[in-house]
């Protein structure tokens, strides 16, 4: 008999989705303005010009603060 259930340990529906994993910040190099991608551990350095001051980009989401 063929059995129809989901795998054990999801515990969410097959319809619901989860956010992958991000495999890094953006940030922008303060000299060249280029792009760089870092992950935990990595070398904080502008790959196209060797800078050490980076930037993080601001989010794409909506921020909403409740001022009172």
């Amino acid at each position: 008999m063929a059995s129809s259930r989901r795998p054990a340990g999801t515990g969410q529906a097959p319809d619901q989705r989860m956010e992958q994993p991000s495999l890094g910040v953006d940030y922008l190099c303060g000299d060249c303005g280029a792009t760089v991608k870092l992950r935990p551990g990595d070398i904080i350095r502008c790959r196209d010009c060797g800078y050490r001051i980076l930037y993080k980009k601001r989010t794409d989401r909506v921020v909403q603060f409740e001022a009172r």
